[in-house]
């Protein structure tokens, strides 16, 4: 057997799907709910998981994020029983956990447990009612929106650590300004969003976000935050942008130079090289039989990050900005550049716009970092 070198100092992520696709909830542009139908997770499995996803780790700090589908269709003794694996397994470990719900489920019993337990909890929540019910509706096409907002109610009452994650359709792109301002009204200070682009047949859904409407959507956001909210609310792709302008990791998979490095293991212990590539050509292979160092950690894996930097077109390779996104994620390389070559990433003129508006603010808050000042000084030259 050949011997598995594991890079001292890199942690293992897997992201653990204990329902599969399972959801209350019927989004359109779901990329998720039709990929799966295993059953739940058994507690057999959940012990193996644990006890390798801990004997893998080679850093101190070991985060477990618990994703769906919705999670909180299984009962709280199940994540109590993680909580239980997780001491036993930890050998010294700081141990935290992250949690991904559409809210809806939410009760005080389980905030007052994921306050105890410390979670952070991320809601899927699309910004004000009629752009988050456009797509993000009841099997039956029902109103979700009042439901999550009684969830981030409840983690607010109880002190529950939440950040927002929304996602940039075709309507929400359309009201930047609003769409932003909403989740400073609820007091969102993290926020995270993500570009709906999916396709049937080849051909690009009408519920995804154009390449124009993304570039504007972001100028839109980013002006808003830029004059008042630096330091305030973290965007996160705002945050991963000024990290690569100064040359330090993003903590964005989507704008870091490397794949790879966060799997995904779905409910029967199947092993994929990332949540967003959960197709049979991705397999890596189930924990019962393979262990997940064999597995994150095999050529299989590193060749599928090391294909992000490899299989990208010429005209993105030569653009001036490559060094702030680095072609973005490989999932939305399918159209062709200027020169007729494949891997062209469907929303490059959207991200060039974006960084060509952004180029002085990022240049100087660059400075600033530079000789340990603020970045949110950056505020006092917009008023």
């Amino acid at each position: 057997m050949s011997r598995i070198a594991i890079p001292f100092g890199r942690p293992l992520f897997v992201m653990l799907k204990p329902v599969g696709s399972r959801c209350n909830l019927a989004c359109s542009y779901c990329y998720y709910l039709d990929k799966t139908r295993h059953a739940l997770m058994t507690d057999e499995l959940l012990d193996e998981f644990v006890r390798q996803y801990l004997e893998a780790q080679t850093q101190p700090e070991v985060l477990f994020t618990w994703h769906g589908g919705e999670p909180l269709l299984r009962p709280m003794a199940f994540y109590q029983r993680a909580l239980q694996l997780q001491r036993r397994y930890a050998h010294g470990r700081t141990i935290d956990n992250c949690l991904q719900t559409n809210g809806t489920l939410l009760t005080p019993e389980w905030c007052r447990f994921l306050r105890d337990n410390r979670f952070l909890v991320g809601i899927s929540i699309d910004g004000p009612q009629d752009l988050h019910d456009a797509y993000r509706t009841s099997p039956t096409n029902e109103s979700s929106w009042l439901a999550v907002m009684r969830g981030i109610e409840l983690l607010d009452r109880y002190d529950v650590m939440w950040n927002a994650m929304a996602t940039v359709n075709r309507h929400t792109a359309a009201e930047p300004q609003r769409f932003y301002r909403f989740f400073r009204s609820i007091g969102c200070q993290f926020l995270q969003f993500t570009p709906v682009v999916e396709r049937a047949e080849d051909v690009v859904t009408d519920y995804s976000v154009s390449p124009e409407a993304w570039g504007n959507f972001l100028c839109g956001v980013y002006d808003e935050w830029a004059c008042q909210d630096i330091g305030r609310v973290f965007v996160q792709l705002f945050d991963a942008t000024l990290a690569n302008w100064v040359g330090e990791s993003p903590g964005l998979c989507s704008m870091a130079d490397h794949c790879g490095r966060c799997a995904v293991m779905e409910s029967n212990g199947d092993v994929y090289s990332c949540d967003h590539f959960v197709f049979p050509e991705y397999f890596l292979g189930n924990i019962r039989t393979s262990t997940l160092t064999s597995m994150l950690y095999g050529e299989r894996q590193q060749q599928f990050g090391r294909s992000k930097s490899e299989q990208v077109s010429r005209q993105c390779r030569a653009c001036r900005y490559w060094f702030a996104c680095h072609g973005e994620c490989p999932r939305n390389r399918f159209t062709t550049d200027a020169y007729g070559e494949p891997h062209h990433n469907y929303l490059c003129d959207g991200y060039r716009r974006f960084f060509a508006h952004v180029a002085a603010d990022m240049d100087f808050m660059k400075n600033e970092l530079k000789v340990g000042r603020a970045p949110a000084n950056l505020m006092l030259r917009k008023r």
